[in-house]
């Protein structure tokens, strides 16, 4: 019996030693094909929100494409003037000559910041929208930006007091969206936005 286990070992050795590949032949080894994924087609942008709600704000209803398709860099020159035109129509705030928001810029100056539509970012400040010091330094996920924006939009000179929950003079009722946080804390770790659950 100890002889046949031998014999079908040596058997069983020498067919896996023969059907065996050999790794020194000079063929090269097969590569798997990756999948090829393809971008042809007609894609275009349909929206642009650098700044949450400004675009849909300031920018008329007919011009809508014509905003979000154009560059950054061109969008100044293009739409200020609309933007000036519906913040002016929009805010009390900027009734009278001379007024000013809260960074103590005119309508024609706050609305040229904002029809670039962008984020801004510092490389040298703490991240915010705005934090009681820092104000469009970037944006950190617990700041309240539509408030600041209604701020700078109705508050008046006095207003960024108003973030930190003091009352603005002018328009307090038009410079607070009165949404404090939001319904699930943020996550202490990465990806940091609240679970959907």
């Amino acid at each position: 019996m100890k002889n046949i286990k031998v014999l079908t070992l040596a058997i069983l050795v020498s067919a896996v030693s023969f059907n065996c590949s050999n790794d020194d032949d000079a063929t090269a080894p097969s590569t798997p094909t990756p999948t090829t994924i393809s971008f042809s087609g007609t894609y275009s942008q349909d929206d642009q929100m650098g700044r949450p709600a400004v675009n849909t704000v300031f920018v008329s209803a007919a011009s809508k494409n014509q905003f979000n398709t154009t560059i950054p860099t061109g969008q100044n020159a293009a739409f200020q003037s609309m933007f000036e035109t519906n913040l002016t129509g929009l805010s009390p705030a900027y009734a009278n000559a001379g007024d000013a928001n809260a960074l103590g810029q005119d309508a024609a100056a706050f609305t040229g910041l904002l029809a670039t539509d962008v984020l801004n970012v510092s490389l040298d400040e703490p991240t915010s929208f705005y934090n009681g010091t820092q104000l469009l330094t970037g944006r950190a996920l617990t700041d309240d930006v539509i408030t600041v924006e209604l701020i700078l939009i109705f508050g008046g000179e006095d207003a960024l007091g108003g973030v930190s929950g003091t009352a603005t003079s002018e328009n307090p009722g038009l410079s607070d969206d009165n949404v404090s946080s939001n319904d699930k804390a943020f996550l202490t770790s990465f990806p940091y936005l609240a679970s959907a659950h």
